[in-house]
Order: structure tokens, then C-alpha cells, then sequence
């Protein structure tokens, strides 16, 4: 998800210098009253807040979809672990946890 976002920002900061748009970051302290800061998190609040904002990303991290798949995996391989009859003597090494 980070690197999609992240192309899109690269993507729109070429387009806007290309127009001769100056376009500078820099280092904001949180909740110290810059209007820009304030407002960000004010809008980014009523979006995560609001049921009529369409959703407008749909894709899912990368880590979250490994986290799941080795979830799934493990619970699986517990599962043939379990109901197998190999291993008996090395299955009380591993008591279940």
C-alpha cells in the first residue's frame, strides 16, 4: 500500500514542477496550530469518520497479505500435525501451546 501511495505523491509533485509549481517538504510539529497541519487532521478524521465518503483505496499491504497467508499456513500445517500418526516421539518435544 505505502509504495502505491508513495508513486502516486512522486507521480503528482513531477506534474506540478513541470508546471512550475515549487514544491518543498519539510518537518511539522503535531498539534502546535499551523493551519495546514490542523486542517489535515481534521479532514483525515472526518474521512475516517464519515459513512458517506466513497472509499477511495481499495488495495491491501503487502505485509497484511503475508501476515495472513503464513496465519493460514500454520493453522494448516497444525491441523496435519495433529491428525497425523508420524512423528509421535518428536510430537512430545513440541507440547501444544
Amino acid at each position: 500500500m505505502h509504495t502505491y501511495i508513495i508513486e502516486q505523491i512522486r507521480t503528482k509533485i513531477i506534474e506540478m514542477e513541470e508546471q512550475e509549481w515549487l514544491v518543498e517538504f519539510s518537518w511539522i510539529k503535531a498539534h502546535a496550530g499551523h493551519h495546514g497541519n490542523e486542517l489535515a487532521d481534521q479532514l483525515a478524521k472526518e474521512a475516517v469518520s464519515s459513512k458517506t465518503i466513497e472509499q477511495c483505496y481499495t488495495r491491501i499491504q503487502k505485509s497484511a497479505e503475508w501476515s495472513e497467508l503464513n496465519d493460514q499456513s500454520v493453522k494448516l500445517w497444525r491441523n496435519e500435525w495433529e491428525r497425523s500418526s508420524q512423528g509421535v516421539i518428536t510430537k512430545y518435544f513440541f507440547p501444544k501451546k
